[in-house]
């Protein structure tokens, strides 16, 4: 989505940037899992499909989307690819309500599941679904095995309004009145927002890159 090409939010673990070029390599990795792909029910791309994708993710009008990397990595000057985590996504799926949209949370990195991170990224995802796309209502699709992300969405306050067999997934929306509008953005009330051009600059290891700098 061109609205955040050039964003870089940075929250207290994570840092969201734009899906690019750079990090196809890595991300097609992730997906040649057998068990990303039954989580995310995806089909393995090849490698140019993945980068058609990424295209397609800057690009498109319904779809929002970040890589999720390791702030602590990140701060100290690791190479983008090799900080990343996972991604995050928004998908503007009803072209007559564009203030619905179906939140997508993938840590693909094993050694940072189970730590709060996924969390994290959702909520700050929803923060900036509320305040800059003027998101109303919250939907996530979840495999019934994938209980680790149920629990973590009914933490979230999202409800189950359906169940499908077929399809093996569970729906949960969450409506965002003002109590969980102001939930949320206090939630994230820390997240920093700034342009990726300008950290993309940074050419030396060690160098703080802390939003605060001046």
């Amino acid at each position: 989505m061109r609205i955040n090409e050039d964003t870089l939010l940075e929250g207290h673990r994570v840092v969201l940037v734009p899906y690019t070029p750079e990090h196809v390599p890595r991300y097609h990795g992730w997906m040649q899992s057998e068990e990303l792909q039954l989580l995310t029910a995806s089909e393995p791309l090849t490698l140019e499909q993945e980068y058609d994708m990424c295209r397609s993710w800057r690009q498109d009008t319904d779809k929002c989307t970040f890589i999720v990397l390791d702030r602590e990595q990140w701060n100290a000057g690791v190479q983008e690819e090799q900080c990343m985590m996972g991604d995050v996504n928004l998908f503007l799926t009803d072209p007559g309500d564009p203030s619905l949209a179906e939140l997508e949370v993938m840590i693909a990195e094993p050694r940072f599941r189970g730590k709060g991170v996924g969390t994290e990224v959702a909520c700050i995802m929803m923060s900036y679904g509320i305040s800059k796309l003027g998101i109303k209502k919250f939907q996530v699709k979840i495999g019934l095995e994938n209980q680790i992300s149920i629990n973590m969405f009914k933490k979230l306050n999202f409800r189950e309004v359906s169940s499908c067999k077929v399809f093996k997934e569970v729906t949960m929306e969450l409506q965002v009145d003002p109590s969980v509008q102001t939930w949320i953005l206090d939630r994230t009330s820390q997240v920093q927002e700034r342009d990726y051009r300008e950290s993309c600059k940074r050419t030396e290891p060690g160098l703080n890159r802390g939003l605060n700098q001046e």
